[in-house]
């Protein structure tokens, strides 16, 4: 500590830093945003006062000056009633972390449900944010087309699905291996009737994750005829599917496209007096906290949405690289499977 430097009383600021370290305001200022031009021991000393003061550089005076917010803006969608599906909120949690780690903060915001672009406009106009995250490219969303074509650094979650020929950095989870894994667990344990309850055919991911039921069921010579069924991503719908098959088809499993749908089977077969795992094994999608809690725990297929937040903000920071380093236009993780009770015993 320079001599005769004072403890500050409020909130420290740069004159406090450099007072400490014995240097220059400018000295102090090059220290955060330019450490190289600073000796290593002229480095360190003021390092260690900026630790001793647990003081915090002016975030929106360095905005100004190197025109940068270091904000990601994220939409994010209302809560759908009915359904277990948590699968956003993790996704959130975990790009807020990656992205603190990276010096960068999340911004999350909503707009008009009915206008998919409403938000992205203003904070693009008003360059609050230096990029954006987007989802929901299953609904066929226009975000990426609009922003692509406005040049502004964006990272999707998802597949470009309906624009084959899209060229913009995305990640995504593989959910057709998701359920094939699933399904072969289930197959691997004797099960030769295996259901499929799935979302309606103009959902793209839905689609996706039925085809690693019917890949995994044929490789095994197996039939789907008559054991798939497709419906609204709601308990209630997930119940009245299940019992239905269940009466025309007599499955002795279940794998579904999301926890939600399996908590609807999970419902049907209390109704009708069979436990799950015991007398049909159901597995879910998503892992959610539903998932982990219920009685019996719901085996499910878990994405790993940490690390798909690893992938996104590693790319956004190429993107936003001076130059920008190029990066690879997709991601595409696997899943894994949690193995619970209503996976059931091995049938011989």
């Amino acid at each position: 500590m320079a001599r005769g430097a004072r403890t500050p009383s409020g909130p420290p600021t740069l004159a406090d830093v450099a007072e400490r370290a014995g240097v220059s305001r400018q000295t102090v200022s090059n220290a955060v945003n330019n450490p190289d031009l600073l000796r290593a021991d002229t480095l360190a000393r003021v390092q260690a006062a900026i630790a001793d003061l647990g003081y915090l550089p002016n975030r929106a005076a360095r905005n100004l000056r190197t025109r940068t917010s270091h904000l990601i803006g994220l939409r994010i969608q209302p809560a759908q009633e009915g359904t277990a599906n948590a699968t956003m909120d993790r996704f959130v949690h975990s790009l807020v972390e990656t992205s603190r780690e990276a010096g960068y903060h999340v911004l999350l915001f909503t707009g008009d449900p009915t206008d998919p672009l409403a938000g992205y406009d203003d904070l693009l106009r008003s360059t609050a944010v230096d990029a954006f995250v987007v989802t929901d490219t299953y609904l066929g969303n226009p975000q990426a087309m609009w922003l692509d074509q406005r040049r502004a650094p964006f990272v999707a979650f998802g597949r470009p699905w309906q624009q084959p020929g899209a060229t913009h950095a995305w990640v995504d989870v593989d959910g057709a291996a998701g359920v094939a894994l699933a399904t072969d667990h289930l197959l691997d344990k004797g099960h030769r009737r295996v259901a499929w309850i799935g979302w309606r055919k103009d959902s793209a991911i839905g689609e996706d994750r039925r085809s690693g039921w019917t890949r995994a069921m044929h490789l095994r010579d197996l039939p789907t005829t008559g054991l798939a069924s497709r419906v609204e991503d709601t308990v209630t719908s997930g119940r009245s599917a299940a019992g239905v098959l269940l009466d025309e088809a007599a499955p002795t499993a279940f794998v579904c496209a999301s926890d939600t749908l399996a908590m609807g089977v999970l419902h049907a077969l209390a109704e009708r007096g069979l436990r799950a795992g015991d007398d049909v094994a159901v597995v879910g999608f998503d892992d959610s906290q539903v998932a982990q809690v219920v009685r019996p725990g719901l085996s499910s297929v878990r994405q790993p949405l940490e690390q798909v937040a690893v992938e996104i903000v590693a790319t956004l920071e190429g993107l936003l690289a001076h130059p920008a380093v190029p990066q690879a236009q997709g991601v595409l993780l696997t899943p894994t499977l949690e193995v619970r009770d209503t996976s059931g015993p091995v049938r011989g």
